[in-house]
C-alpha cells in the first residue's frame, strides 16, 4: 500500500494534466522482475544500469527493513546523496537511510512500528512522530496511507494547490492530513476505553517502557488511588493491571529482538526488566521461548523479494529499487524535480 500510495497521485496528476508531470521507473538491486507482497509484479531496471541524474530518490521499505544489510542500495543512495540528490524514505524506508548515514543532521519520521527500534540503534538520530517531515532535501513518512498525504504536499509545491486538490478529489481523500497528525488510532481507540483515568494510564505505561511506573506512581499520576485504579482495570480490562504493562514491555522487547541486532541483556534493560534472568523467564511465560530462540527464528525473514519498474514521460522522471525488506525511489531530472522509487522490499 505505501508503494501505490506514492505513486498513484503522480499517475494521477500525469492524467488530469493530460502530460506527463512526472516519470517514474523502478528500480531493483538486481533488475528483472519484482514482485510485492500482495503478488503484483513489476519491471524493474538494475541499479548498476542506472545513468541518467535524478532529483529525488525514495526508498520504500516495508517487513523488517532493520533485518538485513542493504549494501548495494546503501552504496547507490550515498552516490545519489553525494550528488546533490533530493532522498526520501516511506514506511521503513528512512531506517534504510538513517542506516546509510544519510539522515544525519535531518529531521524525519519512520513508521511507528519501526521507531523504537531505530531509537535504539542512535539517540542522535533527529525522529518525530509524525505523518509525514520534510526537511531540506529530506522527505519521509510513515507508510500505509500517509505517501498521499505527503505526496499532496508535493505536489502543491511543484503544481500548485489547485492541482493537488483535484488529485486528492479524484481518490476520494477529501481529508488532507497534517504533517504532525497522529500515526496511530489514540488509547481510548485502540483499547475501547473511555475512562479518562484508565486512557491516562496506559498513556503512561506505554511511555514508560524503559523505566517503569510503580502501581503506587501510575495511581497517583493518573490522579486516582491503587484500589480504585486496579479494580477499574480488571473490570475494563479483564486482566490485572501490572500484568497489563508487563506483557506491553515484553511486547516491545519481542519486536526490539527481531528488528535490531541489540544484545539480549540490553534488550532486558529497554524494556524495565534488571537482569536477563528475569527477562527470560518473563518472556517465555509470556511467549513460550527464550528470547534467543525467536531472535534465530527470525533471521532472514526480512524478505529478499525484488522491487518495480513504472515510467511516465518526460519531464519528470523517477526510479524504485527493492532490496533484501527495503524499497527504494529515484526521480530523473526534468524541467522540475522528479520523483521516483527504487527498492528491494516487501511493499506493504
Amino acid at each position: 500500500m505505501s508503494c501505490a500510495a506514492a505513486v498513484e497521485p503522480l499517475r494521477a496528476a500525469n492524467l488530469l494534466q493530460d502530460r506527463a508531470l512526472y516519470d517514474l521507473t523502478f528500480l531493483s538491486v538486481n533488475g528483472g522482475r519484482a514482485a510485492a507482497s500482495v503478488g503484483a509484479g513489476f519491471d524493474t531496471v538494475a541499479l548498476r544500469d542506472v545513468t541518467a541524474p535524478f532529483d529525488m530518490v525514495f526508498v520504500v521499505a516495508g517487513g523488517n527493513p532493520m533485518g538485513a544489510r542493504h549494501v548495494e542500495a546503501w552504496r547507490f543512495l550515498r552516490a545519489q546523496g553525494r550528488r546533490g540528490v533530493a532522498l526520501g524514505g516511506i514506511s521503513g524506508g528512512a531506517a534504510v537511510l538513517a542506516q546509510a548515514g544519510l539522515m544525519a543532521g535531518r529531521r524525519f519520521t519512520v513508521h511507528w512500528q519501526h521507531y523504537d527500534a531505530l531509537r535504539e540503534e542512535s539517540a542522535d538520530y533527529l525522529m518525530e512522530r509524525r505523518l509525514f517531515v520534510i526537511d531540506r532535501d529530506r522527505f519521509t513518512c510513515a507508510g500505509g496511507a500517509a505517501p498521499l498525504d505527503m505526496m499532496h504536499a508535493l505536489i502543491t509545491t511543484h503544481h500548485g494547490a489547485g492541482l493537488a486538490t483535484r488529485v486528492a478529489d479524484w481518490f476520494i481523500h477529501t481529508r488532507i492530513r497534517d504533517a504532525d497528525d497522529p500515526q496511530r488510532t489514540g488509547t481510548a481507540e485502540r483499547y475501547r476505553i473511555h475512562d479518562p483515568v484508565l486512557v491516562a494510564t496506559v498513556d503512561l505505561m506505554e511511555s514508560h517502557i524503559a523505566d517503569p511506573l510503580s502501581l503506587d506512581q501510575l495511581a497517583a499520576l493518573a490522579g486516582t488511588s491503587p484500589r480504585h485504579l486496579q479494580r477499574q482495570f480488571r473490570m475494563r480490562m479483564g486482566t490485572s493491571l501490572m500484568r497489563f504493562y508487563r506483557d506491553l514491555r515484553l511486547d516491545k522487547a519481542r519486536d526490539l529482538l527481531a528488528q535490531t541486532a541489540l544484545p539480549v541483556l540490553e534488550v532486558a534493560l529497554a524494556t524495565g526488566f534488571a537482569n536477563g534472568a528475569h527477562f527470560a523467564r518473563a518472556f517465555r511465560d509470556r511467549f513460550g521461548q527464550r528470547p534467543s530462540a525467536l531472535r534465530a527464528g527470525s533471521d532472514g525473514d526480512a524478505g529478499d523479494q525484488e522491487g518495480p519498474k513504472w515510467r511516465e514521460g518526460p519531464e519528470r522522471s523517477a526510479n524504485a529499487v527493492a532490496g533484501g525488506g527495503a524499497a527504494l525511489a529515484a526521480g530523473r531530472t526534468g524541467q522540475k524535480p522528479g520523483i521516483g522509487l527504487e527498492g528491494r522490499m516487501k511493499l506493504t
